[in-house]
């Protein structure tokens, strides 16, 4: 224990610095907030389902909680049930296993509902594609309305697919 204590205090910090504040959506977060609002009446509820990932999405998707992105207030938040839920975030190639599960996440969504995969697994089916273990892009399974790619994508793009999601709903699309 001993060892390692030293070789912690010898080799010092190695993670990179934070990034500097986005002012840009610092000052657009009312405009949104209020859009929000307007579209649905109240706070947009997400429901987070992983439907088989490496869990590199998941980490971007938990940022978006913390006070550098602040979700919660743009009037976004999370729901640990579908059938509280207006959109489905959806990561990860659909495993066989998640095949079922997923299904009966979006059939208890209510309607008028929303669907946004994420990550280049969720859609395109990432380096695993569709196999005997895989169904491939959650398009394959229930309907997408917006994809938001990158293994991992940032949390800006992640809070961008939300957002397109929701205004192309509000637009009729």
């Amino acid at each position: 224990m001993i060892r390692i204590l030293r070789q912690i205090a010898r080799t010092g910090l190695v993670s990179e610095a934070a990034p500097p504040p986005d002012e840009a959506l610092r000052a657009r977060a009312p405009e949104i907030q209020a859009e929000i609002l307007a579209l649905l009446g109240r706070a947009l509820a997400i429901r987070q389902v992983d439907a088989g990932s490496c869990n590199g999405c998941e980490l971007e998707i938990h940022a978006l909680n913390n006070p550098y992105y602040n979700l919660e207030g743009l009037g976004i938040r999370f729901v640990a049930s579908p059938r509280h839920a207006d959109m489905l975030l959806v990561t990860g190639p659909v495993a066989k296993n998640m095949e079922p599960a997923l299904r009966i996440a979006w059939e208890a969504t209510p309607d008028p509902k929303l669907v946004v995969a994420v990550g280049d697994c969720g859609c395109t089916g990432g380096i695993f594609g569709e196999s005997y273990a895989s169904c491939g892009k959650v398009a394959n399974v229930i309907p997408v309305d917006v994809t938001v790619p990158g293994c991992p994508p940032t949390p800006l793009a992640i809070l961008q697919g939300i957002l397109t999601a929701v205004t192309a709903r509000a637009a009729g699309g």
